[in-house]
């Protein structure tokens, strides 16, 4: 375990504590925000809970998962576009809950949370199944196509999650114009995943082979 990883992960995982916990709490004018905390807690501690597996099984995993910096210039309005999201739904929400725009009940909270934690469950599959994950578009060295298990499904399986993922989180908010803002998140993904599969069958042997094996590239039998 590398003392640079360690501190380099502990860090970033604390900003995003605090910056998250600031574009949801600030907005709501309170810390009472119940919704705001339970979607703390299941982001955040297994989020801990993997970054401490991957630390002492698989540092080289943990370090491409903490490069966020893109190589491709296509990307950078993909990131930008993502980012903007996050800021807005976050604050939207909380913004929803001090004003009681749009709320909505307990029990979507606990609905969103339960689909939260199985789509944190399948992204921990996705880890294991392909070592090669990198928050970035590349390449790396060694890499292989992989096109088993959920990999034989669709081709980008942990943008399948991610979108549930992030389609949860406003409905563990309570808040319905913040899920409206998060619905921009699948066009913002297609972009990328268009630019990916570009990069891909240009410098990944296999790659083009595998496009025709498996036809979707994020929900089965629609795209």
């Amino acid at each position: 375990m590398s003392i640079r990883l360690f501190v380099s992960a502990i860090l970033k995982f604390t900003l995003g504590v605090l910056l998250v916990g600031l574009l949801i709490f600030l907005p709501a004018g309170t810390l009472h925000f119940t919704q705001g905390w339970i979607l703390m807690g299941i982001l955040f501690v297994p989020m801990f809970v993997a970054g401490i597996v991957m630390m002492f099984k698989n540092p080289q995993l943990l370090q491409s998962r903490l490069n966020a910096k893109e190589k491709e210039k296509e990307q950078s309005t993909v990131v930008k576009l993502s980012g903007l999201m996050f800021i807005l739904g976050f604050v939207v929400a909380g913004l929803d809950f001090r004003f009681g725009w749009f709320t909505l009940p307990l029990g979507v909270t606990i609905g969103g949370a339960v689909a939260f934690l199985i789509a944190y469950i399948l992204y921990a599959e996705v880890l294991r199944e392909n070592t090669y994950l990198s928050r970035t578009i590349e390449v790396q060295e060694n890499q292989k196509v992989i096109d088993t298990g959920l990999y034989g499904i669709v081709r980008h399986p942990m943008y399948s999650i991610t979108l549930l993922l992030f389609l949860s989180m406003p409905l563990v908010l309570g808040s319905l114009i913040s899920l409206l803002i998060f619905l921009a998140y699948p066009f913002i993904i297609a972009k990328r995943i268009k630019n990916e599969e570009e990069v891909l069958s240009q410098n990944l042997a296999g790659y083009k082979q595998y496009k025709e094996k498996v036809k979707y590239r994020l929900i089965p039998f629609i795209w």
